[in-house]
């Protein structure tokens, strides 16, 4: 049906007899003569239909957007003054010597060419939307990155595998989408939240090298960088240790990210323990672009008589932290509100500031509500402590260190891009040695971290049973301009230690075994000491893309309430298929989707 395609023509072809065929982008008529843009997946390129053509020239009046045209003609150099050099292909245009009509289009709902289209109207009709270059960019460059991906692994000896979707329901952190199941009345498949255990047991099969391209599905709260299903790199190793894995990742993403889209990853990245990174920039996945960091003011509040200050510098949970804004001076009062109300959402219940005018003048040189409650002493160590100048400002987190760190970690990465702060290029580092285990307050117990299953670091398993909360893990994530890109751990591969570990997290034997014996009978029979690591696709392609969302880097998204608009799924079923199954709907209420 074609020669060629649209996008590839160029001076070279001058003269060629070329078959195209493709949706019309644009039709023009110019004083008689019609011009289409002609679009496949290549590109376009422009077809010019003369009246000195009848053939053409009636099918070409016709034609409107988004018709499918198939045409035979000669490329030929555009006339002096219409080159369109914006165009790969606008050197050239095609004169049309026969035009057919494919098929034709119903009127459209969106423009193909229009920059602001509402995202509803997108998803809706996703169909269209994929055709729009931009769509079609980000799903080229998301098959980039998974070849390179492959071909790299594949260099490496590991071995791809499928593990099921179809698997039973573990606690493994967020909510299972539940499958129920026909032939087993009463019971329930659930879809992987990841292939985690799947893989741990291809270690102790032997395979020693596995990595997945897996589709994986949690039921939870969805942001622009969370689906219910989404695609993530699995790779699990055996033999390994947490540098090894690293490096070799390292290696791995330096490779995609040149071949798949140019950029380039520093030779070496940095690695930062979860302690650093949470004391400098309140954030266990720091984005390093971001040039402020916090100061530590917890020893230097406690004995101050401001309550606010005071009280969570002496509780062992709490912390008091500031944060320098260069030039920060000139916000306004309604800015510095805007901030407070900003950071309430993080569970501060303020934010108390320090204009700086003149550094060397002492208390005099300052502008703030809390100086009357802070001697001299201690406002010239803030000075000191944070670098603080003329002109610049000191924002303060003061609460338990958590909420000091989520408030005060999202206000310099706030402030920073509201000031134009944030610099160009990529960012990535590991963080490491993150708490093995994690207090919650409203269970009043300890969760795992990250999983179950990520090994504790061997010098502090002593600590399992008389302070769990002391104990760091083998975990390490990869962050990139403050986005967690990957995460992984090297494993428990002992059964008697994960048994100490669950215990730790209020599972005891009975419920392990219900819940995970598979895995616990699987290291009983000499496992290895393996590890690995996971990586978001979809965030990775999304970054690449330089898209905010990662719903414009997946062919058909959920929406952020986990409807597709396309196919209105989910949906009721018929009656029989729910009697087949020995359920019933209880309740039904009505949402908007």
């Amino acid at each position: 049906m074609r020669t060629r395609l649209s996008g590839q023509l160029s001076r070279t072809d001058i003269g060629q007899s070329v078959s195209l065929a493709g949706w019309v982008l644009n039709r023009r008529d110019h004083g008689g003569v019609i011009f289409i843009d002609l679009r496949d997946r290549s590109g376009l390129v422009q077809v010019v239909a003369d009246p000195d053509a009848p053939g053409p020239f009636a099918v070409a009046d016709k034609a409107r957007s988004e018709f499918v045209l198939s045409v035979e003609g000669t490329v030929r150099e555009r006339p002096e003054g219409t080159v369109n050099p914006d165009l790969p292909t606008g050197e050239i245009e095609v004169v049309a010597l026969r035009i057919e009509l494919l098929n034709r289009a119903a009127p459209l709902p969106f423009q193909m060419d229009e920059d602001e289209i509402s995202e509803a109207i997108r998803l809706k009709y996703r169909f269209l939307d994929l055709r729009r270059a931009p769509m079609q960019a980000a799903l080229r460059l998301r098959h980039r990155i998974i070849g390179e991906i492959r071909r790299f692994l594949d260099a490496c000896d590991f071995i791809d595998i499928e593990t099921p979707i179809l698997t039973r329901s573990t606690p493994e952190g967020a909510r299972d989408y539940l499958v129920p199941s026909r032939t087993h009345p009463g019971a329930f498949f659930a879809l992987p939240q990841s292939p985690q255990l799947f893989k741990q047991l291809l270690m102790v099969g032997g395979f020693e090298r596995y990595y997945q391209i897996a589709r994986c599905f949690r039921d939870e709260d969805l942001r622009a960088d969370r689906q219910p299903e989404f695609t993530q790199l699995d790779v699990e190793m055996s033999f390994v240790d947490e540098a090894e894995v690293m490096q070799l990742m390292e290696d791995m993403l330096r490779e995609v990210f040149k071949q798949a889209a140019g950029v380039d990853l520093p030779a070496e990245l940095p690695r930062m323990t979860c302690a650093e990174a949470l004391a400098r920039y309140g954030s266990d996945r720091p984005d390093l672009r971001v040039p402020l960091e916090l100061t530590e003011m917890t020893d230097l509040m406690k004995a101050v008589e401001f309550k606010v200050f005071s009280g969570p510098a002496n509780d062992p949970a709490g912390r008091v932290a500031a944060l320098r804004v260069p030039g920060g001076g000139t916000l306004t009062r309604a800015q510095i509100d805007h901030y407070t109300e900003f950071v309430s959402r993080f569970g501060a219940k303020g934010l108390a500031y320090i204009k700086v005018g003149d550094a060397g003048a002492g208390r005099d040189g300052l502008q703030s509500p809390i100086l009357k409650f802070l001697p001299d002493e201690v406002l010239a160590q803030i000075l000191e402590r944070s670098g603080a100048g003329g002109g610049d400002l000191i924002f303060f987190g003061a609460d338990r260190a958590a909420v000091v760190h989520a408030a005060l970690g999202a206000l310099r990465v706030e402030i920073a891009g509201d000031l134009q702060m944030v610099e160009a290029g990529w960012k990535p580092l590991w963080v490491v040695d993150f708490p093995l285990l994690a207090w919650n307050d409203e269970a009043k117990r300890f969760e795992a971290q990250h999983h179950p299953f990520t090994a504790p670091r061997e010098q502090d398993i002593q600590w399992l049973e008389s302070e769990p909360g002391r104990v760091l893990s083998r975990a390490y994530d990869l962050v990139l301009n403050g986005v967690e890109i990957g995460g992984g751990s090297i494993r428990i591969h002992q059964a008697d230690l994960q048994q100490r570990v669950l215990a730790a997290l209020g599972i005891d034997p009975q419920q392990a075994q219900a819940q995970f014996g598979f895995l616990l009978d699987g290291l009983k029979y000499g496992a290895p000491p393996h590890g690995g690591i996971a990586f978001g696709i979809d965030r990775i392609a999304a970054m690449l893309a330089g898209v905010d969302s990662i719903r414009d880097v997946i062919a058909f998204p959920k929406t952020q309430s986990a409807s597709c608009l396309l196919t209105e799924a989910p949906g009721e079923v018929d009656a029989g298929q729910l009697q087949e199954l020995g359920l019933r709907v209880a309740k039904v209420r009505e949402e908007t989707r």
